[in-house]
């Protein structure tokens, strides 16, 4: 029988505020939203709490850009008033091809990351990791590029996530891309990306994730592919937190009379409008529009001000916190933001991992 969540926290003793963290981060298994209204299984087992150690789960990060899917998987962190926790991963070795990401990446995940193209750097990969996590480009699988799936030089780098699973043989991998590849246009490729993961050997799935349904201020369809090790518990997907997505207001009002910060990355386009794209604006009691990439600064308009968006609102609409620093200039910064994933999705996939690991 489904019940709520304090009826829940006082049959087992605990708060309230306790049961819902735990709901929130997937450790509470039939725990599901309904409306705005938490319920769970009344017969639920409460969560034993495993003994902790001091060794952390590591994870080796492909195609990492500025960091945006690691620092979910860390966590430790603050967007919009909410405390994001530390996760318990270790990011030990990353990899990313452009100089600027990898700039920024230093400057706030760590050191660890190797500058460089993946089919050398692969070469260097450590022997062991608990987890494999990528986003492999997806310039030739989404809607604005030129929808050449894997037959494309970008895109069919996701190969080398398949070699990484191969050498360091993890207990999970993470693969995320565009939710374009589930398109009939993609459809092939999506076959033979799903083949060649299942024949690692994994048990293999995947879904299609909201971002607005998991504290993202922003529209952005992305599909995760997981596999997990044989053996393992099954992977069970976060659920959807949000029924009421955040807004663009919500997240972005408080910046609204605030004069351009170069430091703060507080700066914004001044290019002209120029077809759909340059056309666009955001409305402020809706999530913000997906951030692009490779928009050549005809980023989305404010949903008030005669103008674009700066590329911290940009950062806020990804769900990167303040505290992280972009020391790029604007065109590069813009493609960073748009590349990355949303931190606080990250995080509550890293903690669905989590619950694999430590079941």
């Amino acid at each position: 029988m489904l019940i709520s969540l304090n009826d829940y926290a006082k049959i087992h003793g605990r708060s309230g505020d306790t049961v819902r963290r735990l709901a929130e981060c997937g450790a509470l298994q039939t725990a599901k939203k309904i409306g705005r209204n938490w319920v769970v299984d009344g017969d639920e087992e409460y969560p034993v709490k495993k003994r902790k150690t001091n060794k952390p789960m590591t994870v080796v990060s492909l195609f990492s850009g500025c960091g945006g899917m690691d620092l979910g998987f860390i966590g430790g962190f603050e967007f919009l008033g909410h405390i994001y926790g530390k996760t318990g991963f270790k990011i030990v070795w990353a990899n990313e091809i452009s100089s600027g990401a990898c700039k920024t990446y230093k400057q706030n995940i760590g050191s660890h990351i190797v500058e460089g193209d993946i089919c050398e750097a692969i070469n260097h990969l450590p022997n062991e990791a608990d987890v494999v996590i990528g986003g492999f480009p997806c310039q030739d699988i989404s809607i604005n590029g030129k929808m050449l799936g894997i037959n494309g030089k970008r895109s069919s780098l996701y190969t080398y996530i398949v070699e990484a699973v191969k050498k360091i043989r993890p207990k999970v991998f993470v693969a995320e891309n565009v939710g374009g590849l589930l398109l009939k246009k993609n459809a092939g490729s999506f076959e033979k990306i799903m083949s060649d993961f299942n024949a690692l050997g994994y048990d293999v799935s995947y879904r299609l994730y909201h971002a607005e349904e998991y504290g993202v201020p922003q529209t952005r369809d992305r599909i995760f592919i997981v596999g997990i090790q044989q053996g393992l518990p099954e992977f069970v997907p976060p659920m959807p937190i949000d029924s009421v997505p955040i807004t663009a207001k919500l997240a972005m009002e408080d910046l609204e009379n605030m004069e351009e910060d170069k430091e703060f990355s507080h700066i914004w386009s001044k290019a002209n409008v120029s077809g759909e794209q340059g056309n666009r604006k955001m409305v402020a009691d809706r999530p913000g529009y997906t951030i692009r990439a490779e928009c050549h600064g005809n980023i989305q308009f404010h949903y008030s001000l005669p103008r674009r968006i700066s590329m911290r609102e940009a950062a806020r609409i990804q769900s990167f916190p303040d505290s992280f620093i972009f020391p790029c200039g604007l065109r590069e910064t813009e493609r960073q933001i748009g590349n990355a994933v949303p931190p606080v999705l990250g995080w509550h996939m890293a903690n669905a991992v989590k619950n694999v690991l430590q079941r």
